[in-house]
């Protein structure tokens, strides 16, 4: 008979070997690693029962090998232990699926106990199929319902469908802006193919309250559809009660889905998928609260901070180029003094709407501050960073604002920008010749000045 297979991971040495000579006197076969990145690598090869992991490690921690271990197929039991617990630490260990929580020191009769009793739970599961299965399958929507991001909680979602099918291909599609379909987790099929697809079986969503499968002539196939298409399973995605994406998972060329299909485990499944979706929502709508000018509806000064460093990762690793531009109005606190504040906040909110139909939808836009603006230019050198401030430039000038009131104005604003990695390379240093380069151009006013023509 085969000895239960303990893996043991701690960064001490000491520890790794009291849990392995603990643990050998019991007749386990007992493997010890010193890090979570030797764990995870460990867990692909399978064959562990139960892991026995620190909690705080370098690299990968304790949660990061809790959370590889809770989506393998047969997850082993994992034990945390530290020798740092907080009640947070052990809420948030237990709800990611954690057999129990171990405080060093502790006592090795505990330990020896709670291996037996991890142990007599996998033998138990594997005297019961049916019960063994149905706990995977919580086990797989626990996890789904869990996940915040949305495209990694879609491209989760269709992998888990498509192997509760045994074969298929698929997709996810959610409307990111209320109009075009934002296509993710594509498995099986080009994205174009996915993109055409997703537009295609919206009309087949409108009051759609359930999973529907369209068969034969049902699949209406168009243009640059993928071939083949037999089968086609729609698991609609609802926020606040309205209809925002499906999950779609279809048919491979030449073959129909599995007989008997496994509906009820599909049904669970894309429940899961659709409360984690509700719930995603429900987060980012909050976060979006966080990172949004309540006037203008832009983002803010916060979230600059947060993109900034974030393009610069990107654009570090793929050796490409972004720029930021600084708008400021001129003349601004006259509207505040000759018309009031009512007026300056709506000549503000005017001044958004005409900086959004002034840079193209991958582009960022935030009030950063009183009458001031800034845009980031993703993959945008210093010539193209230009034709855009003067664009805004000149959409500024051109405008009336207060058009609705007694006292329509005009108005003019003063650009300035900078490119990273030509002008800066850091994100404070780039924040810092844009707005430099806007100030340079307030000596005249109604005028863009890039960071080079600075004057030193």
């Amino acid at each position: 008979m085969k000895k239960p297979t303990i893996l043991v991971v701690d960064d001490d040495l000491f520890f790794r070997r009291l849990y392995s000579e603990l643990l050998r006197e019991d007749g386990y076969q007992v493997e010890a690693v010193a890090s979570g990145d030797e764990a995870l690598a460990r867990l692909q090869d399978g064959g562990v029962d139960v892991v026995l992991t620190d909690m705080v490690m370098p690299g990968q921690d304790g949660l990061a090998v809790l959370r590889r271990a809770r989506d393998m197929e047969n997850p082993p039991e994992v034990v945390l232990v530290t020798g740092h617990a907080t009640l947070e630490s052990a809420i948030q260990a237990l709800k990611d699926g954690a057999r129990d929580y171990l405080v060093k020191p502790f006592n090795p009769e505990g330990l020896r106990h709670l291996v037996r009793t991890c142990l007599e739970q996998r033998r138990l599961l594997d005297e019961n199929t049916l019960l063994k299965s149905q706990i995977r399958l919580f086990q797989k929507g626990q996890s789904l319902s869990a996940i915040l991001e949305i495209d990694r909680l879609l491209s989760q979602a269709v992998t888990t469908l498509l192997h509760e099918v045994g074969a298929g291909r698929g997709f996810a599609f959610f409307f990111a802006d209320h109009r075009t379909p934002k296509v993710v987790g594509v498995s099986g099929l080009e994205e174009e193919e996915a993109t055409i697809m997703a537009r295609g079986l919206v009309p087949q969503l409108k009051g759609l309250s359930g999973v529907r499968l369209l068969r034969g002539g049902e699949v209406s196939a168009g243009p640059g559809w993928p071939a083949g298409l037999s089968t086609v399973a729609l698991f609609p995605l609802r926020c606040q009660k309205r209809l925002k994406g499906a999950i779609v998972i279809s048919n491979l060329p030449g073959q129909d889905f599995p007989h008997p299909l496994p509906y009820d485990n599909l049904l669970f499944l894309a429940e899961q998928a659709a409360l984690g979706f509700e719930n995603a929502c429900r987060y980012q709508d909050a976060q979006e609260l966080i990172y949004t000018d309540d006037l203008t509806g832009l983002y803010n000064y916060r979230y600059l901070q947060v993109i900034l460093e974030q393009e610069i990762r990107r654009t570090e690793r793929y050796g490409l180029e972004f720029s930021l531009i600084f708008i400021d109005l001129d003349y601004f606190k006259e509207v505040n003094d000759r018309y009031g504040h009512l007026a300056g906040s709506q000549t503000l909110r005017e001044t958004a709407r005409l900086l959004r139909r002034s840079v193209r939808d991958v582009d960022a836009l935030f009030r950063y501050g009183g009458d001031e603006f800034t845009a980031m230019l993703v993959e945008t050198d210093s010539q193209g960073a230009a034709v855009v401030a003067e664009r805004i430039r000149r959409s500024i000038e051109k405008a009336s604002f207060l058009q609705d009131t007694d006292h329509p104005l005009r108005l003019t604003a003063t650009v300035g920008y900078a490119t990273f990695p030509g002008h800066a390379n850091d994100k404070q240093g780039l924040i810092d010749l844009a707005d430099r380069a806007m100030y340079y151009g307030k000596r005249i006013r109604n005028v863009v000045r890039g960071a080079w023509e600075i004057a030193e």
